[in-house]
C-alpha cells in the first residue's frame, strides 16, 4: 500500500462503534482503516506498537452520504456525545443526577436498554481501545486497554461497582476508585486525579471529535478570531486558508467589542474548551482576543472592509471553518463537519478534503469526518475521485425510523465504477424515495386554491 509510515508520536482514529444511540438502535461500526481499495498515497502508515513494526494504514478523511433525515448528522453527533460524556461525567455531573444519554426513542423497548460507545485509536504511537456502557443513571461497564508490544495490556475494567486494575500505577488507580461515582466514568475521574496512564486518553477526547455544525458557527467564529490574534504562525495559516477560497479576502482583523459582547466571546471560548460550567472569567479568558472579525476585500482602488451583515453566507461559513480546520491540521486532530458543502462551491469543498488527504498540508495525520450531499466528491472515474472507494459511507433510514450505516466497500465497487452517477441513480441505496403522487397531490391542492 502506498504511503510512508509516520512518526511514533502520531495519534489517529481507527474505528468507532456504538449501539442504541440517537437514530442508531442497532450496532454501528465505522472504521478509518484502509482497505485494498484505497487510492494510492492516501492512507497513512501509522506505527501502533513500541517496536514500530507492521504499521496500520489509516485514512485521513471519510465522507457519509445519504438522504435527508437518514442519520448522517447523527453519526457525527454520537461521536461528539462520547466526547461530551468523557469530558463532563465526573467534573460537571451531579453526584445523584442522570447521565447524559440519547438512546433510540422511536422504540419504547430501546429507551430502557443501555447505550454503548467504543473507540479504537493510535495514541502517541500506541494502539488503545476504550469502551463504556451506560443507562440513564449509571455506568454499567467500562474498560480501557493498550497494545504496547502488540498484545493487549489492560489499564482497567469495570463491571458496575466492581473494578479491576491493570499492572501499571495500581496505587494511583486505587486512589481514583475512592472518588469514583456510579454515574461518572472511571476515565473521567482518573483524569481529574492525573493518572499517568489514562490522562493522555482523556486529553485526546478534549482535543478531538469536535463537531462543526450550523448551530456552533458563532463559537467557531470566536475560535477563528482567537487564532487570528494568538500568534503569527496561526494568523498566517488562517489568512492563507481565507485567501485560498478565492472569496476576494485580502486581510482580517479582530475589533474590540463592548463588555457585553466580550462576555459572550468568553463564554463561547469556555464552551469550545468544555469549561462552560465555570461561571467566572479565567486568566485564559482575560487574555483572550475580542470577538469581531472584520474582513477586507479586494476593491477597485484597494482593500475595503465590510461589516459582517454585508458578507455572503458562503464567506461566513468559510470563516467558521477556517479556525477549526487550521487547528486540526496543525495539531493532527479529528474534526467532524456537518453538511460540509453547505453554502460552499463544490470545488472549494473538494480542495478542503484534499488538504486533509495531502501529507504536505497535513503532516501530523489530522482526520476529517464529514457528511455531504455533494456527489462530485465521489467522482465517475478513478482519476476524478476526491474520496477513495473505502472512504465512502452511506446512511439509510429504515421503515422503523432507525438508521443503517454501511460502507461502499460492502457493495464491491469496481476500480473504474462511476460511483457518483450510480449514487445519484440510487444504485447504492441511501437516496430519498420521493413520491410523485404526493407532489402531484400538492400541485392539485395549490391549483384548487387558486380557483377559489
Amino acid at each position: 500500500m502506498a504511503g510512508e509510515a509516520g512518526s511514533v508520536s502520531v495519534s489517529m482514529l481507527l474505528a468507532f462503534r456504538a449501539e442504541n444511540v440517537r437514530s442508531f438502535r442497532d450496532p454501528l461500526d465505522f472504521t478509518l482503516e484502509a482497505t485494498a481499495l484505497a487510492e494510492d498515497a492516501v492512507p497513512r502508515g501509522v506505527p501502533w506498537r513500541e517496536d514500530g513494526r507492521h504499521p496500520l494504514w489509516v485514512l485521513p478523511a471519510a465522507g457519509i452520504f445519504g438522504a435527508n433525515a437518514s442519520g448522517k448528522t447523527n453519526l457525527l453527533r454520537v461521536m461528539d456525545d462520547m466526547r461530551r460524556i468523557v469530558l463532563t461525567s465526573f467534573r460537571s455531573g451531579d453526584p445523584s443526577g442522570p447521565m447524559y444519554r440519547r438512546p433510540f426513542r422511536l422504540d419504547p423497548a430501546a429507551e430502557s436498554k443501555p447505550s454503548s460507545y467504543e473507540i479504537d485509536l493510535v495514541l502517541n504511537g500506541i494502539r488503545h481501545e476504550y469502551k463504556f456502557v451506560i443507562d440513564d443513571t449509571r455506568v454499567i461497564y467500562e474498560h480501557a486497554r493498550r497494545f504496547p508490544r502488540g498484545k493487549a495490556a489492560m489499564l482497567f475494567r469495570r463491571h458496575g461497582d466492581e473494578l479491576e486494575l491493570g499492572e501499571s500505577n495500581r496505587s494511583k488507580g486505587r486512589a481514583v476508585a475512592e472518588i469514583l461515582r456510579p454515574n461518572a466514568l472511571y476515565l473521567s475521574a482518573a483524569a481529574a486525579a492525573n493518572h499517568p496512564d489514562l490522562l493522555p486518553l482523556y486529553e485526546w477526547f478534549a482535543s478531538n471529535l469536535t463537531l462543526a455544525e450550523a448551530q456552533s458557527r458563532p463559537t467557531r467564529w470566536a475560535y477563528t478570531a482567537h487564532l487570528l490574534t494568538s500568534n503569527d504562525d496561526r494568523r498566517e495559516q488562517v489568512l492563507a486558508l481565507l485567501h485560498a477560497a478565492d472569496l476576494g479576502i485580502t486581510n482580517a482583523r479582530v475589533r474590540k467589542l463592548d463588555p457585553q459582547m466580550l462576555e459572550r466571546f468568553r463564554r463561547a471560548m469556555r464552551i469550545l474548551s468544555d469549561r462552560e460550567d465555570e461561571p467566572e472569567a479565567t486568566e485564559h479568558d482575560a487574555e483572550a482576543p475580542f470577538l469581531g472579525v472584520v474582513l477586507s476585500h479586494r476593491g477597485a482602488e484597494g482593500s475595503v472592509e465590510l461589516a459582517s451583515e454585508d458578507e455572503s453566507l458562503g464567506t461566513l461559513v468559510w470563516l467558521g471553518l477556517a479556525g477549526p480546520v487550521v487547528s486540526a491540521l496543525a495539531a493532527g486532530t479529528v474534526l467532524l463537519a456537518d453538511e460540509l458543502e453547505a453554502s460552499l462551491h463544490p470545488t472549494l469543498v473538494a480542495q478542503l478534503v484534499r488538504a486533509f488527504q495531502d501529507s504536505e498540508s497535513n503532516p501530523k495525520g489530522a482526520q476529517l469526518i464529514f457528511n455531504s450531499h455533494e456527489a462530485g466528491l465521489l467522482g465517475d472515474s478513478a482519476g476524478e475521485r476526491v474520496l477513495g472507494r473505502d472512504q465512502v459511507w452511506f446512511t439509510e433510514k429504515l421503515h422503523d425510523g432507525s438508521t443503517r450505516l454501511y460502507p461502499l466497500t460492502d457493495l464491491n465497487p469496481r476500480k473504474d465504477e462511476a460511483v457518483g452517477r450510480r449514487y445519484l441513480a440510487g444504485r447504492y441505496g441511501a437516496t430519498p424515495i420521493v413520491s410523485n403522487a404526493e407532489f402531484d397531490m400538492l400541485a392539485a391542492l395549490i391549483a384548487s386554491g387558486k380557483r377559489e
